[in-house]
């Protein structure tokens, strides 16, 4: 027998194990751990069982062995599909894999970085990505594996995605703002989704005609496909959008700096989207898209149904006390605010100090009812109505008719009551000019929409809401009047901050107005209106339009 071997009886077999503990006895427990004994390793991968691992799972993979590659991870089906398209539908090949340093809580996760080529019709391109990968414990087998996750393929593909190589989806487009300006990813990371979404749905209109891709297909969700490399490119048709460059700039540098934020900016005598923007871990246009209340930008609307209703004007009584009960619930009023019942408490003054209980203790006046706000947000502000046709995926709010608590609780923007800055900016141009004009990002006649309509506000009405936001933003008592202190022309602002279940930290709403555009901005666990949501919203409106 060899120098520094040893012989062990295990289950009745006789073992040769070199050194004690050498590759001959890995190998020997590899097997039982593989099912065909009853010991099963545990606790987190060694160091040489993730080397092991990658070695194998890359080896397979450069190979264009999908089965192999799929067997080391721990969703071999789920991997498997996806290596078969890499394979065969995204035909990729030639791949060379260059594996990092080890890192992460016991230097499991392994970064790597990928060569390849794309073959398709006799066009031959080189692709270049990086990615990481992280080992685990197999729960059922003991074995180390590679944690199965889309993005182990590519950083850019997530669950329910599809690779394909092709002619692509539709055609390119080049995005021009209004004055003719080419907007690009790079130049304005916000707009990404949305530029994929423009090919995705005008490309054929803007007069282009398509080349051949590499694509992530989002079968999932239905999303815009995503282009990861190109090996013919096809002739770009150009798309004219409202976005103003610079307005679209100063968004981009503006919710930079707040996480979860969002900001929209339309011109109010038109409704055209001047910009467009979202600081998120995700793609997700919440600018358009989101459905969450609004808090205290909420007044404006309800102040426009008091005063429609001939409930209050704005220099009509409006007492604010410290609590208001609503069939049992007791609502307050933001800590630090003072409680004001004299004969000089206002609806203005409630509404530029965001006074809670004011609002609540009118809502319940004769002819309020259940479904005010509800008819007001349709008829008189074009909310609500899920028929909003902005040329991209939006959702116009929702102001749903309430019974019990929730009836008050909508009236200050929590509740059933949901928005997004698309909505907020709508509902300041419309208060302000009296005339609903329905927000777009793309003219309608390239593909002959119908906008939304609604009555709009009764002149005397817009000119309250309008003075209110003006005294809210100039007044030392507004609370919007600090974050608004450097603008100068016609300004005025509503600040709001909406709790959100499970959160600690309350939502930041601001929507304001300077000289004709209207902009709005919300930044999740922001805190106040004015701390994020705030100085968004000014940074955009000092920009202008």
């Amino acid at each position: 027998m060899r120098k520094g071997a040893k012989v062990a009886v295990v289950g009745g077999v006789l073992v040769v194990m070199v050194g004690g503990a050498g590759y001959g006895a890995y190998t020997f427990l590899d097997a039982l751990n593989d099912g065909t004994g009853t010991e099963r390793r545990t606790g987190p991968p060694s160091s040489d069982e993730v080397a092991r691992t990658t070695e194998k799972f890359f080896a397979a993979w450069e190979k264009g062995d999908a089965t192999a590659a799929a067997s080391h991870t721990n969703d071999a089906a789920g991997a498997g599909t996806l290596f078969g398209q890499y394979v065969g539908a995204a035909r990729i090949g030639e791949v060379r894999i260059t594996p990092g340093e080890p890192t992460g809580a016991g230097g499991r996760t392994v970064p790597f970085s990928v060569r390849a080529t794309v073959s398709y019709q006799g066009k031959t391109e080189k692709l270049a990505y990086r990615s990481r990968l992280t080992v685990v414990r197999g729960e059922t087998t003991g074995r180390a594996l590679v944690d199965w996750a889309p993005s182990v393929v590519h950083p850019d593909l997530k669950k329910g995605d599809e690779l394909y190589t092709g002619e692509a989806e539709a055609p390119p487009v080049k995005a021009v703002d209004r004055d003719g300006v080419v907007l690009t990813k790079q130049k304005y990371p916000s707009l990404g989704p949305i530029l994929d979404t423009l090919r995705e749905r005008y490309g054929d209109k803007a007069g282009g005609t398509p080349g051949i891709e590499l694509a992530i297909r989002h079968t999932a969700t239905n999303a815009a496909d995503t282009p990861l490399l190109t090996l013919a490119k096809g002739r770009a048709g150009e798309l004219e959008t409202t976005i103003s460059a610079k307005t679209q700039a100063a968004a981009e540098k503006a919710v930079a700096k707040y996480a979860e934020s969002s900001v929209v900016a339309v011109k109010t005598g038109t409704g055209e989207v001047l910009a467009v923007a979202n600081h998120r871990d995700d793609a997700f246009n919440a600018a358009f898209e989101g459905e969450v209340p609004p808090g205290s930008t909420m007044k404006i609307l309800t102040a426009a149904t008091l005063i429609d209703n001939g409930v209050a004007t704005m220099n009509g009584p409006a007492p604010c006390p410290d609590t208001a009960t609503w069939q049992s619930q007791t609502f307050k009023n933001l800590p630090g605010m003072r409680a004001d019942e004299s004969s000089g408490a206002t609806l203005a003054t409630a509404f530029m100090r965001s006074c809670n209980t004011a609002f609540i203790k009118l809502i319940d006046e004769d002819p309020m009812n259940d479904a005010s706000l509800t008819e007001e947000a349709q008829e008189r502000f074009g909310l609500g109505r899920n028929n909003w046709k902005t040329g991209i995926t939006s959702t116009d709010g929702t102001v749903p008719a309430s019974t019990g608590p929730d009836r008050a609780a909508n009236a200050i923007g929590q509740g059933e009551v949901t928005m997004n800055p698309l909505n907020m900016a709508s509902v300041t141009a419309t208060a302000i000019t009296g005339e609903f004009r329905q927000p777009y990002l793309v003219p309608p006649d390239l593909d002959d929409r119908e906008l939304a309509t609604a009555r709009g506000l009764d002149p005397a009405t817009a000119s309250q809401l309008k003075q209110m936001m003006k005294l809210t933003a100039t007044s030392p008592q507004g609370t919007a009047a600090r974050v608004m202190s450097g603008l100068t022309g016609d300004i005025g602002a509503k600040t709001g901050s909406a709790e959100v279940d499970g959160q600690d930290v309350a939502d930041s709403w601001f929507t304001g107005f300077r000289d004709g555009v209207a902009a709005a901005a919300m930044a999740q666990a922001g805190g106040r209106g004015g701390e994020a949501a705030g100085p968004i919203v000014v940074e955009v409106l000092r920009a202008g339009g």
